[in-house]
């Protein structure tokens, strides 16, 4: 069996010229109240403001971008609770490639709409009970479909790697950096990302408390897989890091943190009331790290990647009315 190439950032920078014009270059933001409660300069990478409300569209334009022309006629499968399968969607009908997307029933309703919206063909699975990376497999095999996963592809995890890089470009070297983990592909990115632009930047993963296989891998040496967590971060409810990321996180990821929901609402709360963004809670979860580490930040210069914006409005509403 060969041995997994990994990429690198050479590669990062050529998914950047691949999806310059189709990707958004999201704001960075910053709020004088955090910074005034964490006593730190903090900016926010803003990928809630991406085509389709979240940085997976980076990694999905990337690599479908990559298809030569008979897998562009075939066409592509991919499986997702709601972002990757948007981004696909979205990406697919940008190229001309028919799309069909294997996403949980339960998915949130906002993110089901907008993937038939794009073009997408959605295939529904229960995610407690039915595998979908084999459900994803067999429909590749049988109609001869490009499988595309969420994170654990070197194209996908290099495109949402140019999030990383676009913040760096613009705020410069930072000392600490806090990016959402769920199956690894933005957090490998943005390690590469990170190690080339700000070597000495101290790198966070961070997950759910619910869901910590990654912190579980971080700590083991490999990876571990858990059952599906319950918890309002629909986006990293994740049961495994890939076999693409997890090298590249254990290697250059100084730690792998972990917030409770709790957290993640107060977070959603504070970004909608003081600054005006609507942010699900999946893309809070670095936002919770940074609040959490008030004392250690003190003074520092300090990244967040918030992931995306996609939640339900009446959800959204519930989550900030408890």
């Amino acid at each position: 069996m060969s041995e997994l190439v990994l990429p690198d950032y050479a590669d990062v920078v050529a998914a950047a010229e691949r999806i310059h014009g189709h990707a958004h270059r999201t704001p960075v933001m910053t709020s004088r109240s955090f910074n005034e409660e964490l006593g730190a300069q903090v900016f926010f990478k803003c990928e809630n403001l991406q085509r389709m409300g979240a940085f997976k569209f980076r990694g999905a334009f990337n690599a479908l971008s990559r298809f030569d022309d008979e897998q562009k006629r075939r066409g592509v499968v991919t499986f997702s609770s709601g972002n990757h399968a948007q981004a696909i969607a979205l990406a697919a009908r940008i190229l001309g490639i028919p799309a069909t997307i294997i996403m949980p029933h339960d998915a949130p309703k906002a993110k089901a709409e907008a993937t038939k919206g794009y073009g997408g063909k959605i295939i529904f699975y229960d995610r407690y009970t039915e595998d979908r990376e084999v459900i994803g497999r067999k429909l590749s095999h049988e109609h001869g479909l490009m499988l595309i996963p969420p994170y654990d592809h070197p194209d996908v995890l290099c495109g949402q790697g140019t999030a990383a890089k676009e913040l760096f470009e613009e705020v410069g070297e930072l000392d600490a950096f806090f990016v959402c983990l769920g199956g690894g592909g933005l957090l490998a990115g943005s390690a590469l990302a990170t190690r080339a632009l700000s070597p000495h930047c101290r790198l966070y993963g961070v997950e759910p408390e619910a869901g910590n296989d990654g912190q579980q891998s971080f700590r083991a040496g490999r990876i571990v897989r858990i059952d599906t967590p319950r918890t309002i971060a629909d986006g990293a409810q994740t049961q495994y890091l890939g076999a693409h990321t997890f090298p590249i996180i254990k290697r250059d990821v100084d730690d792998i943190l972990t917030v409770s929901d709790a957290e993640l609402v107060d977070c959603m709360r504070f970004a909608a009331s003081r600054m005006k963004l609507v942010i699900e809670p999946t893309g809070c979860l670095g936002f919770a790290a940074a609040r959490a580490m008030k004392a250690e930040l003190a003074g520092k210069r300090v990244g967040v990647l918030i992931s995306g914006g996609n939640v339900d409005l009446e959800r959204f509403c519930e989550l900030l009315a408890e």
